[in-house]
């Protein structure tokens, strides 16, 4: 079997930062992102746009665990319906980016227009995956987790976390 990325690093993505979008559309990976990234021997990442209607944002996956994910769903059925919306959502719209020299990232135009993003963005660290959002946005989907905390408690309470 296959090693993942999570085995080969050892570590996860956690935490939020806020950063700023240059006139590019150039940002900067936190370096504690960045060196996860880095460890695992890749130098890309691949950002597409989350599937969540009300609070757009994008996902980026470390481009090792990206392509483990893509032979993971190239194994599934092609007639299976929600393996085509999956792929139609979420692989279509996927960009590989590369860092640069100096560990910053390009995020597509068309990206940025879908999440809402300006000069200013959010990472959030969220264990096998990073989001970029709108900070606004962000601030917004946390006012509403907040709001049903007590529900995540409870929903949590048989999963042995």
């Amino acid at each position: 079997m296959m090693s993942t990325l999570w085995e080969i690093v050892g570590r996860m993505f956690k935490g939020r930062y806020d950063y700023t979008v240059d006139e590019k559309g150039r940002a900067s990976l936190p370096s504690r992102f960045r060196d996860t990234i880095l460890s695992s021997g890749n130098d890309r990442v691949v950002i597409t746009m989350a599937l969540d209607v009300r609070h757009p944002h994008l996902d980026v996956h470390p481009a090792a665990a990206w392509s483990e994910f893509e032979q993971r769903l190239s194994a599934r059925s092609l007639f299976d319906d929600n393996v085509v919306r999956l792929k139609r959502l979420y692989v279509a719209n996927a960009v590989e980016c590369p860092l640069d020299a100096h560990g910053r990232i390009l995020i597509p135009a068309g990206q940025r227009v879908h999440a809402n993003i300006g000069s200013d963005i959010t990472w959030v660290g969220m264990t096998r995956i990073v989001e970029i959002w709108n900070p606004e946005i962000w601030a917004a989907a946390q006012k509403e987790a907040m709001e049903a905390v007590d529900q995540v408690r409870s929903g949590l309470s048989g999963l042995e976390l």
